[in-house]
């Protein structure tokens, strides 16, 4: 048996190619991509897509001639779909574990303590991956380990060397220091990218150079923060979910189709839509923002009409992850600044951003919000639409028509949250 705490790290392969794959078992085997909203740019790609040369986060209209040329099948997001996937997913790998943790849609951290040896474990791990592919279709890599930090780390090798069936265990010090010695310390859950700067600059190159360093250079180097990895690597058990590093700031933008937006009540839904998204992404890593930033500017590319940029900072009476309170911002600076001139914005955006942790919120002496009621309102509207889906209770200000959604050509069915749109089977 494992000594010590044993955990696993599950980790959906291409998650959102492997959701449009499962309505569409035609398509394994062949290239695949996904776009961002408003059909902007590449942010998932099938195993063969990578292979032919398509980046993540390629524009796409960079690659439209090298998706045509290799048959590349192209979606536009479908979040409502790769929503209930992921709870269809967690929900299983819940059965396997007295304790999961979900660290994004197609992440989680299952307690895998007390259960058995290497062998026992290996059996359970591939348990594990079989039982997802088969009850769901979404092809998983299981990384298991003492810590957090190397299971995460396992479940790569996993994803990238099918001899490990899907399961990578590093359970030995031998195993450890052969996984380290081959993993770039760049790609090291907890290493961001000025850490990884830094590191490079001091001659580390890879996550074995890091453990190499003595305790007291990680610490003088990169306080807590870095000796809690660096721990983590050694094979000491020492971060939660809730200590790896939150976003510092949220930006949830888009390009708008056509011509743009030009009419204060649309341009308000986009930014209140915006803002609700910004809003509920804090709520799920847990953090409050003290600012917050909302933009909006018209075509840098076009000459033959009048430009505009809007750009307005708003503080925070007090930190907050309020839907309500962060839309009322939003929508005032936007107001504050919006010139009813015909301009035609083409992109708009809001950034929260002077994030913190829920917990560590200093309150104001003239606040008058009831903030106990507001976190009891904002939990039952998270329950609600959690279980009937995103948006079913939501502020006024969100509207109806969605015109800058407009942009999603290559839309696929939401297969399991919408009756219309329920595959039909004919015998």
């Amino acid at each position: 048996m494992m000594k010590g705490e044993v955990f696993g790290l599950a980790d959906c392969n291409n998650f959102f190619v492997s959701c449009e794959r499962v309505f569409r078992p035609d398509l394994r085997g062949r290239p695949v991509v996904v776009l961002s909203n408003n059909d902007g740019c590449v942010i998932a790609r099938s195993n063969e897509s990578k292979a032919i040369g398509i980046d993540m986060g390629a524009p796409f209209f960079k690659v439209r001639d090298l998706i045509a040329r290799h048959g590349v099948e192209v979606f536009s997001s479908n979040y409502a779909l790769y929503g209930d996937m992921s709870r269809r997913v967690m929900s299983l790998l819940a059965g396997f574990t007295p304790h999961l943790d979900i660290y994004s849609v197609d992440e989680a951290v299952l307690d895998l303590t007390g259960m058995g040896d290497a062998d026992a474990l290996r059996a359970l791990g591939r348990d594990i991956v079989r039982t997802v592919g088969r009850g769901i279709g979404i092809p998983l890599s299981l990384g298991v380990a003492g810590t957090k930090t190397l299971a995460k780390m396992a479940s790569k090798y996993a994803k990238h060397y099918p001899g490990y069936g899907g399961v990578c265990l590093i359970d030995t010090d031998e195993k450890r220091e052969k996984a380290l010695k081959a993993f770039a310390v760049g790609d090291v859950w907890g290493i961001g990218r000025r850490m990884r700067q830094r590191l490079e600059y001091n001659g580390v190159r890879t996550a074995w150079d890091f453990v190499c360093r003595s305790e007291g250079w990680v610490r003088r180097e990169f306080s807590v923060v870095g000796v809690r990895t660096w721990r983590e690597l050694q094979g000491e058990s020492c971060i939660t979910l809730d200590e790896l590093p939150y976003k510092k700031s949220i930006c949830v933008s888009r390009s708008f189709p056509g011509r743009g937006l030009s009419e204060l009540p649309q341009l308000e839904e986009a930014v209140a839509y915006f803002a609700t998204e910004c809003a509920r992404k804090l709520r799920g890593q847990g953090t409050c923002c003290g600012q917050l930033t909302v933009y909006a500017y018209t075509s840098r590319f076009r000459t033959d009409v009048p430009g505009d940029i809007i750009q307005q900072q708003v503080r925070m009476l007090v930190p907050t992850q309020d839907t309500a309170e962060i839309v009322h911002a939003a929508l005032t600076g936007l107001r504050r600044h919006f010139h009813d001139a015909g301009y035609e914005y083409k992109k708009a955006g809001v950034i929260v951003w002077d994030l913190l942790p829920a917990d560590a919120v200093q309150m104001n002496l003239f606040d008058r919000t009831d903030r106990g009621k507001q976190r009891s309102l904002l939990k039952a509207v998270d329950k609600i639409n959690g279980k009937n889906g995103r948006n079913t209770v939501k502020v006024a200000a969100l509207g109806t028509g969605r015109e800058f959604l407009a942009g999603r050509k290559y839309a696929s069915p939401r297969y399991t949250t919408c009756l219309d749109e329920v595959p039909v089977l004919k015998v």
